[in-house]
């Protein structure tokens, strides 16, 4: 079986706030952030999932992080978001 790998965004429901990620288990990795798991972003927490890509590799996934952390990424999102 492949293997899938995820870059993510997730949004604070009680700030406005969004936090970029990438990881190989979507709905762990939302556990760990809502359980306080993940320090630098705990004040923000709960959060959820509002955008996801999969891809077949680690690699990939952690380009695409670093493109939503990106002015492009950024208008790129505010865009599929706000629809």
């Amino acid at each position: 079986m492949k293997e899938i790998f995820y870059a993510y965004i997730l949004k604070s429901l009680s700030y406005d706030y969004f936090y970029k990620g990438h990881c190989k288990n979507l709905e762990l990795r939302l556990k760990q952030h809502n359980s306080g798991q993940t320090k630098s972003i705990r004040p923000y927490i709960p959060f959820k999932i509002v955008y996801f890509e999969e891809f077949e590799s680690l690699s990939e996934a952690i380009q695409r992080e670093k493109f939503f952390k990106s002015s492009a990424g950024r208008r790129f999102l505010k865009e599929k978001l706000t629809m």
